[in-house]
């Protein structure tokens, strides 16, 4: 895809404004891959708006993504959702935790307790017996509790 250097502007919910230039900052990007499969950044546009996506809440190191997610979303005419970039948990080296880099698998055995771990990260303040309770009542007091001004 052929970009061009006029600002892509996008407020996000916790960085605040955000700014872009695509053709200095990323350049030219791909739209379909040498095999023929559509790549991800035309993919994930034209899927959310197939589905009324109306906010996208990922981790911040997609964040350099979205303006040209947006440049397209222009392009296309598709409405442009509201986003919220989060914090990633790291390793020692600053590499987000993954496959890739060799993280633990999460242990889906006990899920509320790796999802209050979860929200504390995100600077949420769970009760210590919420990790003692069942998942509808983790969500509950998600629903009730949650609080983006506290998202470190």
């Amino acid at each position: 895809m052929l970009t061009h250097d006029d600002p892509i502007e996008f407020r996000d919910a916790l960085r605040g404004p955000i700014r872009q230039q695509l053709a200095s900052a990323t350049g030219d990007f791909v739209l379909r891959r040498a095999d023929g499969i559509y790549a991800y950044q035309l993919a994930v546009v034209t899927d959310d708006a197939a589905q009324g996506v109306t906010h996208v809440v990922r981790g911040v190191d997609l964040l350099d993504s979205t303006p040209r997610q947006i440049y397209l979303q222009q392009l296309l005419g598709y409405p442009t959702p509201a986003y919220m970039h989060l914090p990633v948990v790291t390793n020692a080296q600053g590499e987000k935790l993954s496959k890739q880099t060799q993280a633990a698998a999460v242990d889906v055995s006990r899920p509320v307790v790796q999802l209050v771990a979860a929200v504390r990260f995100l600077g949420q303040t769970p009760p210590a017996e919420l990790a003692e309770s069942n998942v509808a009542s983790f969500w509950q007091w998600a629903l009730e509790n949650w609080s983006p001004q506290k998202i470190p």
